[in-house]
């Protein structure tokens, strides 16, 4: 059998009955495929993880953060071996289509007590040490230079990397450790009645600086918003995680929004690499269009801080040699 007669033959004896519906969903930036189940008067979404993907981690982290009761998917049926779960259906209420000038703040705060029980529980998940931050950074020099640029990376250009690197992982370092998302953004949270956001994609999680998940929502790959109400919102989340105890009143507001924005360069290089990489490996095209927005995000906070003016001139210099 191939991968979706196996699929359909799972579903056939978990549901113990072949009188439903399965539709595709949009997929997201792995492997990992999803489609929506309607049998009888219920509706499930069924994940298919193929190999080299793992739904035990998902499933760990599921469990996890639901023991805390944050609202994500509920998982009705596993095959942890051939990668399929039948999961609860959150809807269709994606943050993203619904996020305005209205209704942002709200959201935004709603999200934010998510974060705030998400940063408080305790893991022995895998930290955002050295080794990973390396490794991120090379998905940015490899796909978004490499393949994306046609640049090699010579010594030149690693003595001019080096450094900026080297600064962001200090900056990171010197961050409160606790479990991140990684994906926090309004393409993976859902508007609910209750127990407002749902989240999705939570199975990357890491144990890594508190300002990540808060980049990834207020730096959202997928929307923009201006700097000045970003910075509101970054100072909102900081004296309320100060309330609570997420982090300690030492670090003034200055410096937790340069933990934000070099936190950020971190995320946004990154993400250069891996929009880069869906396209070239895995024949995503549909993120390249999100590169400009996170390039500006890049460009944008180099010029906030005088030190990352090579990294600057570097990009810029790129952008002007390919476009």
């Amino acid at each position: 059998m191939n991968r979706d007669q196996r699929l359909i033959h799972w579903l056939n004896n978990t549901l113990k009955t072949t009188e439903y519906q399965c539709v595709p969903l949009a997929g997201d930036a792995s492997f990992r495929s999803y489609r929506r189940v309607y049998v009888g008067g219920d509706q499930y979404i069924v994940m298919d993880a193929p190999p080299p993907e793992s739904t035990e981690h998902f499933v760990a982290i599921a469990e996890l953060l639901t023991s805390q009761g944050l609202t994500v998917p509920k998982i009705v049926a596993r095959d942890l071996e051939q990668g399929f779960l039948l999961l609860s259906d959150l809807g269709d209420r994606l943050y993203l289509n619904e996020l305005n000038e209205a209704t942002a703040d709200a959201l935004y705060q709603d999200a934010f007590k998510a974060l705030f029980v998400l940063h408080s529980c305790r893991s022995d998940l895998p930290k955002f040490d050295r080794p990973f931050l390396q490794f991120q950074m090379g998905i940015f020099e490899e796909w978004y230079l490499g393949k994306n640029k046609s640049i090699t990376v010579t010594q030149t250009i690693a003595e001019e990397l080096n450094p900026v690197y080297e600064r962001i992982y200090q900056v990171i370092e010197r961050q409160p450790q606790v479990l991140v998302h990684r994906d926090y953004h309004s393409r993976n949270l859902m508007i609910l009645e209750d127990n407002n956001p749902g989240i999705l994609d939570f199975q990357d999680a890491i144990i890594g600086p508190v300002t990540y998940d808060l980049v990834s929502l207020l730096q959202d790959c997928y929307i923009t918003w201006p700097r000045e109400r970003v910075v509101d919102w970054v100072a909102s989340f900081q004296r309320q995680a100060q309330t609570i105890g997420i982090i300690d009143n030492r670090s003034s507001r200055n410096e937790f929004l340069q933990w934000f924005d070099w936190t950020g360069l971190q995320r946004h290089l990154k993400n250069l690499g891996i929009f880069s990489r869906l396209h070239f490996r895995d024949n995503k095209s549909g993120y390249l269009k999100d590169i400009p927005r996170v390039l500006s995000y890049i460009l944008e906070t180099c010029q906030r801080y005088g030190e990352l003016q090579p990294l600057q001139s570097f990009l810029e210099t790129i952008e002007m040699e390919t476009t």
